[in-house]
């Protein structure tokens, strides 16, 4: 049994495929099902819960409370990177991931279970709101211990390709959720699907939950935690005082949580206006069918699903910046093509505008993990790069679906929320440009400064096998 610093310096150790599989297996299955409940609430609220939930509202009115259910949802999520994350520092990433799992799900589960407003009035949306806060807090603390987990066991070579995996559960969980619903509205009628149809994907979550914890409580923890656990410990017995991870990260790495929220602006704003509010736009606006709409998007997910681990691995070849500067000032120029093929009210148009708005928005999801965990400290990186990711999704993605709906509902057209996801865009691209390259950064020398070693030449030049 090797030592925890040689599974950690050693890339022929941390990274040997048998063991390296099985901790992304787990990782990708565990933030499937996450993404899952949290995307199934988020397309239920485009297609349904206006109609259960606040039934006495004109459609694009009770669309727009729905999703501000939907946004609340993301005010939790800080608050779970905050606490996860500090728990996640000090216990261990696969610990609190199973945790996560389980509120995730028991949430979700119960989603399905709450009547609708014709049968205890207000108590059904603000029942509703509670669940989508605890689905918040848990997701909060998914993301950053999924990728840690992956990343830390990694070699810095091919840490981009690896650490992408856990990021396709984001689409898989869209295309499954999706998938489900697609199937309820084509084998039910709508009355019958309005009434109880969308309850059952919900339900379904309660299963899935199961299967992610019997997986992720087999994997192991990570080598590189467990090595600054004991230097934690050591420094203890020496009576050194350990600042909290709270704390650490606004002291030493401020400039990196800034960078973290800028670079996510485009990627979570454009995310939830191609995948969640083109429900609305087609269904409410364009008078699609339901089923058209939804197949459009599964087609755009399963698509963007295959290239998440591509543009990791050229993140590996030519560094996450390049990559997800592709992708940021991408999608900020398609917004207008965007909307224009919507309009056409084509399927095969439909396909392409989700399809091209996903493969941009893969360019900067797929790099994120690594970019962002090669910031932080190991004592400190779950929090930080918790942190970094969740707030910056209250102010992108909580407010992108309620926005774009609102600015459709003010002007009758999608030209304002073009703008919109353009301004996102650009506050990506400054945030990108200013921060530091950090392809092959070795993650055991990054000090609680943020200063690292600077990678080999060796591994500057690295390209995925």
């Amino acid at each position: 049994m090797p030592s925890a610093h040689t599974a950690v310096n050693d890339p022929g150790t941390s990274g040997r495929p048998q063991g390296l599989r099985k901790i992304v297996a787990a990782s990708l299955i565990g933030t499937t099902i996450e993404w899952y409940d949290y995307f199934l609430y988020g397309s239920a609220a485009a297609l349904v819960f206006g109609h259960v939930f606040f039934p006495e509202s004109d459609p694009l009115t009770g669309t727009l409370l729905s999703f501000l259910t939907y946004a609340i949802g993301f005010a939790a999520r800080p608050i779970g990177a905050v606490v996860f994350g500090h728990y996640g520092d000090r216990l261990g990433r696969k610990k609190l991931l199973v945790i996560s799992l389980l509120m995730m799900g028991l949430s979700t589960a119960l989603i399905g279970c709450v009547p609708g407003y014709d049968t205890i009035g207000v108590a059904a949306p603000l029942l509703l709101t509670t669940l989508r806060l605890i689905q918040g807090f848990a997701l909060g603390g998914e993301w950053g211990g999924a990728v840690l987990l992956v990343s830390e066991h990694g070699d810095p070579k091919r840490r981009g390709f690896w650490a992408s995996w856990p990021q396709g559960g984001a689409p898989a969980g869209n295309l499954i959720a999706v998938g489900v619903l697609s199937l309820m509205t084509t084998v039910l009628s709508d009355d019958a699907f309005n009434s109880w149809g969308w309850r059952v994907p919900f339900l379904l979550s309660a299963v899935l939950v199961m299967i992610g914890l019997w997986i992720r409580l087999s994997v192991d923890e990570s080598p590189l935690f467990k090595e600054a656990l004991a230097k934690a410990e050591r420094r203890k017995a020496e009576q050194k005082a350990e600042q909290l991870p709270f704390v650490a990260v606004v002291r030493h790495h401020w400039r990196d949580v800034l960078v973290a929220m800028g670079a996510r602006m485009a990627e979570n704003i454009s995310y939830y206006v191609i995948t969640a509010f083109v429900l609305t736009y087609c269904v409410e606006h364009l008078k699609i069918d339901k089923q058209t709409s939804l197949n459009a998007v599964l087609i755009g997910s399963a698509v963007q699903f295959c290239l998440i681990p591509l543009f990791g691995a050229l993140s590996d070849r030519i560094g996450r910046k390049p990559v997800y500067l592709v992708g940021a000032v991408g999608v900020g120029l398609w917004s207008w093509a965007f909307f224009a093929l919507l309009d056409t009210r084509s399927f095969p148009a439909l396909v392409l505008a989700i399809t091209v708005g996903l493969v941009f928005h893969s360019a900067m999801y797929a790099p994120q993990a690594a970019f962002f965990s090669e910031l932080f400290a190991t004592r400190m990186r779950y929090t930080g790069a918790s942190i970094g990711a969740q707030l910056s999704s209250v102010a992108a993605g909580a407010p992108a679906p309620l926005i774009a709906t609102a600015l459709l509902s003010s002007y009758g057209n999608a030209a304002p929320i073009s703008v919109y996801v353009g301004l996102a865009a650009v506050i990506t691209v400054i945030a990108v440009i200013a921060a530091r390259e950090t392809r092959g950064r070795d993650l055991a020398a990054i000090e609680p400064d943020g200063s690292a070693a600077q990678p080999a030449p060796d591994q500057q030049a690295a390209t995925p096998a």
